[in-house]
């Protein structure tokens, strides 16, 4: 009876450990087949397909177990159809990122709010911008020998002055500085000081990972080496850029330097550029990188880690 009993034992021991390692192979497939990706929404050319093209951006970026829709595209019916099409579930986000305030990045924003009315959007703080604002009361200066009808507030103002927001029900987070809003995701936050966009405020997400900083623009306004730099100061490995570098209407000397900059001094390893880089500036990109010139059309997704 001992005998049976301690073979019973063995049995039972062998079981357990057999459990353990099919548990632990089952966690680790996990692990290495995670998610991680980046899906085009929005953009105005690609392969064809049912997805509409129209002048704009968004993207659905899927890592470390977040699903974050950076930008909304254009037009709020275009984005709804493209999303639906490529089947992403737009009330299933951890956050929101609105890159700068240009028609053709937040346009899909009530169609998002519409179905993920909760969710947290990350943008960019400027002063009295779309986005809501607010100040301390002590902003203006005071006049207390006027009578209090001629007065703001009959001189007794709130301490924080809020300002209203185009989306006033939106659960929007200002960002004015650099942030990480989680583990290895960062916004760098960027105020353009070009013709044209002069005081626009911008948000480009950055994250790290294994192979180097990956990071995603929007429209780049304030430069996307300076961007690079910036993003450099957290890791200075840039492993991809993908998307729109605004050089839409740069002529071709300005293209050859960004390009220059970016392979040569900045040493990114790929880049995929999108929206609003232009035509002359994707042929000068692919030329210059090669096969690591990465196509991001719209409705095309790129693996984050590893090789793109």
């Amino acid at each position: 009876m001992a005998i049976r009993r301690r073979r019973w034992g063995y049995t039972f021991a062998g079981f357990a450990l057999l459990l353990a390692g099919i548990f632990s192979a089952t966690v680790a497939t996990a692990a290495t087949t995670e998610t991680a990706r980046i899906t085009i929404l929005y953009d105005a050319f690609g392969k064809p397909s049912a997805m509409g093209k129209d002048w704009g951006y968004s993207a659905l970026v899927e890592y470390a177990g977040k699903r974050i829709l950076f930008d909304t595209g254009n037009n709020t019916d275009i984005f709804a159809r493209n999303a639906k099409l490529k089947g992403v579930d737009l009330s299933r986000l951890d956050f929101v990122i609105l890159s700068h305030r240009h028609g053709d990045h937040m346009g899909g924003l009530d169609h998002l709010l519409h179905v993920n009315p909760d969710v947290k959007i990350y943008a960019p703080k400027e002063n009295f911008g779309v986005y809501g604002f607010s100040l301390p009361s002590t902003f203006y200066r005071r006049d207390e020998s006027l009578a209090p009808e001629q007065r703001y507030y009959d001189g007794s103002p709130p301490q924080v002055m809020t300002f209203g927001s185009a989306w006033p029900h939106a659960r929007f987070e200002l960002v004015e500085n650099n942030t990480q809003i989680a583990p290895g995701i960062h916004l760098i936050s960027l105020v353009s000081d070009r013709p044209g966009t002069l005081e626009l405020r911008e948000l480009s997400l950055a994250i790290e990972t294994p192979d180097g900083m990956v990071l995603i623009v929007g429209c780049s306004h304030p430069g996307i080496e300076n961007i690079v730099q910036a993003a450099a100061g957290i890791n200075s490995h840039i492993h991809l850029v993908i998307g729109g570098l605004h050089l839409v209407t740069a002529q071709d000397s300005n293209i050859n330097q960004v390009v220059t900059s970016l392979h040569d001094t900045w040493k990114v390893d790929s880049v995929a550029p999108g929206h609003c880089t232009g035509e002359p500036a994707f042929a000068a990109l692919r030329k210059a990188y090669g096969n690591r010139y990465l196509y991001a059309g719209l409705g095309t997704s790129l693996q984050i880690g590893g090789t793109p």
